[in-house]
């Protein structure tokens, strides 16, 4: 069972395919500009490290473990659902310095966490908040009924 978990999963099928450079131009699927909407272009470095593929079962303590043999890390957060607590799969890692930060990227990208594939990256800014909607809510959705409105 864990065997099939773990190499049926799509996380590690992206990372294999994703090896080869022509399957992963024309893939949607191992693209992460079709799937998040995100630019393909590498973060620039920071010692923020997003870090995803997380098992449920990952906690802060066992990242900020597993992180902590790179160098001194400052705060492991895995995010979680509000309303169930459950973890959604991926997590920040902030480290004291960009060389250490350096280090747990490289050592913990591609490497078994609980079971299951992570991959490390730097953290991307997130992106400025508007809000050009006077009404409330998500002006991409505000064409539902006349005005914007939700009834």
């Amino acid at each position: 069972m864990a065997l099939r978990r773990v190499f049926g999963s799509t996380t590690l099928g992206r990372f294999l395919l994703a090896k080869d450079p022509f399957i992963a131009s024309r893939s949607p699927a191992l693209n992460n500009s079709a799937v998040r909407g995100m630019s393909t272009e590498p973060a620039d470095p920071s010692p923020k490290l997003f870090v995803s593929g997380l098992s449920k079962r990952t906690t802060d303590e066992g990242l900020r473990e597993a992180f902590s043999k790179f160098g001194r890390v400052l705060e492991a957060r895995v995010v979680t659902d509000k309303m169930n607590g459950v973890s959604k799969g991926f997590a920040f890692v902030r480290y004291a310095t960009q060389e250490e930060a350096d280090k747990g990227k490289e050592g913990m990208d591609g490497k078994f966490l609980d079971g299951w594939v992570i991959f490390a990256d730097y953290a991307r800014p997130r992106p400025p908040r508007t809000y050009d909607n006077p009404e409330g809510g998500n002006t991409t959705n505000a064409t539902f009924a006349e005005g914007g409105k939700f009834y």
